[in-house]
């Protein structure tokens, strides 16, 4: 029989162990990032964030590869965020739990969240860039190569592919959590169906949504391998446009850490890009953070 004590002893014990594996994941956590920053301090300079990198990128800055960044992030933010949106809305508000389209539609979400993100490189590669640019070409400039070849585009749009189930889902959890008394408050009291999504519904979830996109966004600006095959540049001399390659930070790192003539000469370099793509994603979150609060605070009031 077990006894009071003995129990006492099971929880302390398991208690004991909880406290030890959060503190060891803390504790790596903390040393990566005391690595990382310790080794690239030194270039964290506004030369360095600003300039254009020099001698087979063994000097200079990284300002092509933060523009590439944060040009990818914005056309993937304004491809995937409203798209998920609406997509989320019409599976929360509209669709029957039951309906086949319903389960059509989140079979496929499921499905393209365990997909690995190498094969939306391949699918970017064959179809934006070989099926649609190549048409485009063809219908508009007569054959000659301008859509059909890697560029920011064909990359953002590949990526806001990698991106979409993490919207959807962030904003459909959210929408949930709007109780469905307001929702039945609001219909009875004669607003429509969208009234009702637009004026309680959205306004009632905003922070959630806010949250789940900005933290989808952060993901994404840090993958590399499905811009591999759809635009990412070894170097570019000039800032690009929607037609041409980029230069992008995880493609950049990759590329020092792989193809460098000397390492070692470029890992202070390293380190700094990598301090550079961790403040990026470290802002994304915490606006995410400060838009959450800012919103409940003012529905508080």
């Amino acid at each position: 029989m077990i006894t009071k004590a003995n129990k006492n002893i099971k929880g302390i014990i398991i208690e004991g162990v909880t406290l030890i594996s959060a503190l060891i994941i803390i504790a790596i956590l903390v040393i990566m990032l005391l690595v990382i920053f310790i080794g690239g301090k030194d270039h964290l300079t506004w030369e360095f964030l600003t300039s254009f990198p020099t001698e087979g990128m063994t000097k200079g800055g990284i300002f092509p590869a933060i523009y590439g960044t944060a040009l990818l992030v914005i056309i993937m933010s304004i491809a995937a965020v409203p798209f998920g949106t609406i997509t989320a809305i019409y599976l929360t508000e509209y669709a029957k739990e039951n309906s086949v389209i319903a389960k059509t539609i989140r079979f496929a979400v499921r499905t393209l969240a365990v997909i690995p993100s190498i094969i939306y490189g391949l699918f970017g590669l064959g179809f934006f860039i070989k099926f649609v640019g190549a048409h485009i070409d063809g219908a508009f400039f007569g054959g000659e190569l301008k859509w059909g070849q890697p560029n920011v585009l064909w990359a953002s749009l590949t990526m806001s592919l990698l991106t979409l189930p993490v919207v959807i889902v962030s904003v459909e959890e959210a929408l949930r959590t709007v109780p469905q008394d307001l929702r039945a408050a609001s219909l009875a009291l004669g607003a429509t169906k969208w009234q009702t999504i637009r004026k309680v519904v959205i306004p009632g979830s905003l922070s959630g949504i806010m949250t789940g996109t900005i933290l989808a966004v952060s993901r994404g600006a840090g993958e590399v391998a499905p811009i591999l095959f759809t635009g990412a540049a070894y170097y570019l001399a000039t800032l690009p446009g929607l037609g041409d390659q980029f230069m992008v930070l995880g493609y950049h790192i990759y590329v020092l850490t792989t193809q460098s003539a000397n390492v070692d000469q470029t890992l202070p370099i390293q380190f700094g890009t990598t301090c550079v793509l961790l403040l990026l994603t470290f802002i994304l979150n915490m606006t995410a953070v400060v838009l959450r609060y800012r919103i409940r605070k003012k529905k508080n009031r």
